[in-house]
């Protein structure tokens, strides 16, 4: 039994990651995901998994497409990272107004010095509306 045990404990001990110790995963939603234009779009991004105290996504620099040919962007100014003190946030938040029909995708991403760190994407489809110049489509 004691040899059996031993072996049991081992596997145990290393099997699997914590929480914290996964990477960060980003997730992203929009709301609605289908209108008639205009039609404005609230998008979320919400991170999940990995430490708080994660170097790479502390203070990074946001950079929504939102797949009409135009971007917003965000750069945070931060206090300087301390391991085990500073946290990232979890959780973005934009809108964005489609004004013509399509089917556009969002692509969220957080960046550090141009490099991407972390994405996500999600998809809206715009039928045309009132005012919308190419509602026959």
């Amino acid at each position: 039994m004691k040899i059996l045990a031993l072996p049991l404990l081992v596997a145990v001990a290393f099997s699997g990651n914590t929480l914290a110790e996964k990477k960060p995963k980003i997730s992203v939603k929009a709301n609605p995901t289908m209108g008639m234009s205009p039609v404005r779009v609230v998008v979320t991004a919400d991170i999940t998994g990995g430490a708080n105290d994660d170097a790479d996504f502390y203070c990074a620099a946001v950079e929504w497409e939102w797949g009409d040919d135009t971007r917003s962007t965000n750069n945070a100014d931060c206090d300087p990272y301390e391991a085990g003190k500073s946290e990232f946030k979890r959780r973005f938040t934009a809108d964005h107004t489609y004004r013509t029909s399509g089917e556009y995708r969002v692509m969220f991403r957080l960046k550090k010095k141009d490099k991407v760190i972390g994405a996500g994407n999600t998809s809206v489809k715009v039928r045309g509306g009132l005012g919308d110049d190419d509602r026959d489509r």
